[in-house]
């Protein structure tokens, strides 16, 4: 989104950023070469009644599934002429379906690359600014090149926004080197609860928000925890949820490869990738946490016995 707001104002367009969340700090050294403070350019819609602009038209990116953006989305829909969905997830099988026109390229390893390829098609010259934001956008997404779909592309566009003075180095730290003390004690603390499951290759973990707060953290923190996980050698699919409130949960599910945990996401309401997906529950989460495990565990014995997962 910052590369476009960047790109899109090269030829003189009236951009505005507005996000549901607030965006994680370490985000802020996109701003440190131009004038801008992130505060003025990354906006947070706090309520519905924040005041919405009419707009002509809506860019909604990294995500096809409206229901993510309530209840901002329903606010776009009373005042936009348009609005399109700009991604690289699959289409939800039973979830919503993108608007029209809407721009979504699932063989992208990262939402940035598309937004690059849009860039490129509207003719705007690249800068510093938007190549570090694109190039932000490619190597948080992919993890560092991990996750690029099997695909030379990835490496070829980092490989040209690097010819516009990025400095990978600087957004790498920015990106995967933000530990401090209290995030490596709450890790510690969290993964006292990690469960196994299937033969140790199921990983179960829950931990608390109010954990996070107490601590000084947030959700962007956390991020780690599954990462984490998946290192271990046994594992073929890990499942982290975050205790928001008693009956409100957020779901990330992960997979090394061989299980689609897209349908056990898209179960429970939710969507992402086929190997990384999450999802938003209210309920129970004993029902939650016995749904999800069975739905992986079914996949697995479906490999042990040759069948398709």
């Amino acid at each position: 989104e910052v590369a476009l707001f960047y790109a899109l104002k090269k030829i003189n367009k009236n951009v505005r950023i507005l996000n549901v969340d607030r965006c994680a700090k370490k985000y802020d050294f996109l701003f440190q070469s131009s004038n801008h403070q992130p505060k003025d350019i990354l906006q947070t819609f706090l309520n519905p009644h924040d005041e919405i602009l009419k707009t002509d038209l809506v860019i909604i990116l990294d995500t096809n599934d409206k229901r993510l953006l309530e209840p901002l989305y329903s606010e776009f829909e009373k005042n936009s002429s348009h609005i399109i969905f700009v991604d690289h997830h699959p289409i939800l099988t039973t979830g919503p379906k993108p608007t029209p026109h809407s721009i979504i390229d699932t063989k992208a390893a990262s939402t940035g690359e598309v937004a690059f390829h849009i860039i490129k098609k509207l003719g705007i010259e690249i800068d510093t600014n938007i190549a570090e934001a694109l190039y932000t956008s490619i190597v948080f997404d992919t993890h560092l090149f991990r996750f690029i779909r099997n695909s030379s592309a990835t490496h070829l566009i980092a490989a040209e926004l690097l010819n516009y003075n990025v400095n990978p180095e600087k957004i790498h730290r920015a990106i995967f080197g933000d530990f401090t003390k209290n995030k490596l004690l709450f890790s510690v603390r969290a993964m006292n609860n990690l469960e196994f499951f299937a033969s140790d290759k199921i990983a179960f973990l829950r931990f608390f928000e109010k954990d996070l707060i107490s601590m000084g953290l947030n959700k962007d923190h956390t991020r780690d925890l599954i990462d984490t996980i998946m290192n271990i050698d046994s594992i073929e699919a890990a499942m982290v949820v975050r205790e928001i409130s008693e009956n409100e949960f957020k779901v990330s599910f992960r997979s090394k490869g061989r299980i689609e945990v897209l349908t056990v996401a898209e179960s429970l309401n939710g969507g992402g990738h086929l190997y990384a997906s999450g999802a938003y529950v209210t309920g129970s989460l004993k029902d939650l946490k016995e749904k999800s495990l069975h739905l992986i565990e079914s996949q697995l014995k479906g490999l042990k016995s040759g069948t398709e997962a």
